[in-house]
């Protein structure tokens, strides 16, 4: 199975380190962002969502207009249009960029952020929306005779849709959540689910409640899982400690002591989610896990979206990365907290190392089974 990496495509400079130094919309930094990916070695980037944010599906297009080969990822929520209108539009992106598009369907976790959009459905409600939504997108990407459709959420009759996604059969779809009602939706309709790293039996429970749902689903072929990260590199290991408890110190001074939010997307206390809910938990356990995984930054920032981080010299990170491999995980999410300079600094330094790494676990595969062959 190879090893894809995904990035973060954001469209200005801000992180929890340090707020962005111009427009929420820097379109001269948002290329600079993921050509820096492009060159150094990454598959894919994020565009991601918020109630107030640039919109992903456009800044999405700007990069596939500028920037070749990159692959995009693009956050949409299910609240925002009817699954046929979407289908048009992520199609008609699609064939812009010849192909390089996923879309990542965001059920959403919080209902104070869902209802700044207007959207106050509970939670549950919510994810069956999602689900219908998620098999409307896929039908309407790939049937070709005009077709009717009634549901609880959606209906509609006799649409046909004359763009069709560059890729066949259709667009892949991303999905994550960490709830019951999350694994039953993603592991029946997603391509690729989305976890928040955490430890590795952890994950690996995940990862078999996730192709539990999926066979109880009648699926056959499972889901590809991602987990993502927040790498922090040193040249040894005590420097990448030293910029550890840095970068938490700098969280800790935005967020004064962790009285103050640094986004109006997530609380720090208490929030409603059951993936940051799961990475405080494991915070609570202990502050690292594993070979590299250090739950501080987590804590420091509330359990707000992809936290974790994985703390080491090159070597380190690629392996704890290689560990998760091992276990099925085969799209590695990673992003730092300074975007752009890390993001330079992971793709030259630990990405040739955990390809190399997947080759000769593959290697090493392939030769076994030979040898399996010849014995029998």
């Amino acid at each position: 199975m190879p090893v894809e990496f995904l990035g973060i495509a954001a469209t200005n400079d801000g992180s929890e380190i340090g707020a962005r130094s111009g427009p929420a919309f820097d379109a001269d930094y948002t290329l600079r962002l993921a050509r820096a990916h492009a060159e150094n070695g990454w598959d894919r980037v994020l565009t991601a969502y918020s109630s107030g944010s640039p919109d992903p599906a456009q800044a999405a297009t700007y990069i596939l207009d500028h920037v070749e080969g990159l692959q995009l990822l693009v956050a949409h929520r299910p609240n925002l249009s009817i699954p046929t209108f979407a289908a048009k539009t992520f199609a008609t992106m699609d064939q812009i960029g010849g192909g390089r598009v996923t879309i990542h369907v965001i059920t959403g976790g919080s209902d104070h952020e869902q209802a700044r959009e207007g959207d106050r459905l509970g939670k549950d409600d919510r994810y069956g929306r999602t689900r219908e939504y998620m098999q409307i997108l896929k039908q309407a990407w790939t049937r070709t005779e005009a077709w009717d459709y009634a549901g609880e959420h959606y209906s509609f009759e006799d649409f046909v849709a004359d763009v069709r996604p560059a890729q066949s059969p259709r667009i892949n779809l991303s999905f994550g959540g960490s709830s019951q009602a999350a694994y039953a939706v993603g592991g029946a309709e997603a391509d690729i689910y989305a976890l928040w790293g955490e430890p590795l039996a952890d994950t690996a429970e995940q990862i078999r409640t996730v192709h539990a749902a999926a066979r109880a689903a009648g699926r056959t072929t499972m889901p590809r899982i991602q987990v993502a990260f927040r790498p922090i590199l040193g040249a040894t290991e005590e420097a990448a400690w030293e910029k550890a408890y840095a970068t938490v110190a700098r969280i800790e001074e935005r967020t004064q002591g962790g009285t103050k939010p640094l986004t109006n997307r997530h609380k720090l206390q208490d929030p409603e989610n059951a993936g940051s809910q799961r990475l405080l938990a494991v915070a609570a356990r202990g502050e690292r896990f594993d070979r590299a995984l250090w739950t501080v930054t987590a804590k420091a920032t509330g359990g707000g979206g992809n936290s974790n981080a994985l703390v080491g010299t090159p070597e380190t990170v690629a392996e704890a990365l290689l560990d998760y491999w091992d276990i099925g995980v085969d799209i590695m999410s990673a992003r730092g907290y300074d975007l752009l300079a890390d993001a330079e600094e992971f793709g030259r330094e630990v990405i040739p190392l955990v390809r190399e790494g997947v080759a000769r676990r593959e290697a090493e595969g392939r030769a076994r089974g030979v040898e399996t062959l010849s014995a029998a």
